[in-house]
């Protein structure tokens, strides 16, 4: 049977949050299958807090390689994700994305995806130069349905540019250019169990967006264990499983964490009385830093002038000069040209 923390600790060394790699950042992106990249720093802050010498610049350069790209993927959200996971994955969630498309009635998918394909191989666009060209060919049309069906359909990735985040604040999609090499449901599994397993078929599903991952998982050979709820979990055979003795490190998750949205139980990192000052009305994941494996705060980065400070709100009374040393190391990297560095309690900021 395995307990809470030994929940936690299995998953956190497989995040590489006990300790972290050694190696390129797209070793991190693939190991994850995919860091949540909804905003353009959140995925970097990811890899740092994972990396162990972490450079900007390196995962920079992979982007403007295009071995990593930054497109709609898991459960029809924005990822940065490898160009070969792009290739075996994307195909499979063909459905979940054209499920999504089909919120807005009276689109001619089809002739719109196809009108979206002779556009954008003359090049790439924001959305914003988009819409007005789309909507030449389907005068009437409500220009977001058009935008987001092309967005679901089309296999597209956003361009990098030279921004410090390598993307701007509206930037342009291109076709993604990347052959498709479909890989099978089994394989999906065997990549999210390595990186958030142990897992039931629920968790499964609420990090992919696809359903029917039980009869997949049952026809594996997985190992079967319990939690301390009687719930079956599926894992890899010879998986890492440290045990909840093992110390966990302070480590700062960023906006959108793929740890903190990749089950349907999110308690092996997020104690249910928190989550709701995690997760927003608006469907916003606040960043979180981790004490002893599990979320005990959430935090923000406030700027002025070269003075940059480190706002935390700590769920509970905390001592802050345990989380100060790595908290100005976050800080210093996500602001290198601040003169000025410190951690403060937000106090309602």
């Amino acid at each position: 049977m395995l307990t809470l923390r030994d929940l936690n600790r299995a998953t956190l060394a497989r995040q590489h949050l006990l300790s972290r790699h050694r190696g390129e950042p797209g070793d991190i992106v693939h190991r994850l299958a995919g860091l949540q990249a909804q905003e353009p720093r959140p995925p970097y802050l990811g890899v740092w807090t994972r990396l162990e010498g972490f450079e900007r610049d390196d995962l920079h350069a992979a982007l403007h390689a295009r071995t990593l790209v930054r497109a709609t993927m898991w459960r029809a959200t924005l990822h940065l994700v490898t160009a070969a996971d792009f290739a075996a994955f994307r195909p499979l969630l063909r459905p979940v994305l054209a499920g999504a498309a089909r919120r807005f009635e009276g689109v001619d998918f089809e002739a719109v995806v196809a009108a979206a394909g002779r556009l954008l191989a003359a090049g790439p666009m924001t959305f914003n130069e988009l819409r007005p060209r789309l909507l030449e060919e389907f005068p009437g049309a409500y220009d977001r349905a058009l935008g987001y069906a092309v967005r679901m359909l089309t296999p597209l990735a956003m361009e990098p540019t030279g921004d410090r985040w390598s993307f701007p604040r509206d930037p342009a999609f291109g076709l993604a250019g990347i052959e498709p090499e479909p890989a099978g449901q089994s394989a999906l599994v065997e990549r999210y169990l390595a990186a958030f397993g142990p897992a039931t078929p629920a968790d499964v599903q609420t990090w992919s967006g696809l359903g029917g991952m039980r009869p997949v998982m049952e026809a594996m050979e997985l190992e079967r264990l319990t939690d301390a709820a009687g719930r079956v979990l599926f894992d890899l055979p010879g998986a890492p499983r440290p045990g909840g003795d093992v110390p966990a490190p302070v480590r700062f998750l960023p906006d959108f964490d793929t740890l903190i949205l990749g089950h349907a139980d999110r308690t092996r990192v997020l104690a249910e009385e928190f989550k709701g000052r995690v997760a927003t009305k608006n469907l916003r994941i606040k960043a979180v830093y981790l004490v002893d494996g599990f979320a005990a705060g959430t935090w923000q980065i406030k700027r002025s002038g070269k003075k940059a400070r480190l706002l935390v709100s700590p769920f509970a009374t905390a001592d802050l000069g345990q989380i100060e040393e790595e908290g100005l190391r976050l800080l210093a990297f996500a602001e290198p040209d601040a003169t000025t560095l410190s951690l403060e309690e937000a106090n309602g900021v």
